[in-house]
């Protein structure tokens, strides 16, 4: 199965920009499409981008109003989060996952493998 590895997370003023990585092992992140999800404290995962497996359809959470961009290059295992304009309420840890059936990949719950996530956090 494989294991995913999440980086570039950090401390950022409001206005700035991150991009997150979820590098791949054990297995190839092609059979899968992914997600980037987000948590803070006392909330529930919630869904942040979505990726296909061969990257033709990508879907965004409404708060994002076009900031963020999700990208993957399976030749390399790696999926990127570009995350520009960041504001305060961006402030959580973000995880990537991999969901082999893609069927309802909005809900945290169908997917087979989680990292172990980033912390981002933006201050105002």
């Amino acid at each position: 199965q494989v294991q995913l590895v999440e980086s570039g997370g950090g401390m950022v003023q409001a206005g700035g920009s991150l991009r997150l990585s979820c590098a791949a092992s054990g297995g190839t992140i092609s059979d899968y499409g992914m997600g980037w999800f987000r948590q803070s404290s006392g909330n529930d995962r919630e869904y942040v981008a979505i990726i296909s497996r061969n990257g033709d359809r990508t879907y965004f959470a409404d708060f994002e109003k076009g900031r963020f961009a999700i990208s993957r290059d399976n030749s390399k295992n790696i999926v990127y989060l570009q995350m520009n304009n960041l504001e305060p309420e961006d402030t959580a840890v973000y995880y990537c996952g991999a969901d082999r059936m893609f069927l309802n990949p909005r809900n945290a719950y169908e997917y087979d493998v989680w990292g172990q996530g980033t912390q981002v956090t933006v201050s105002s």
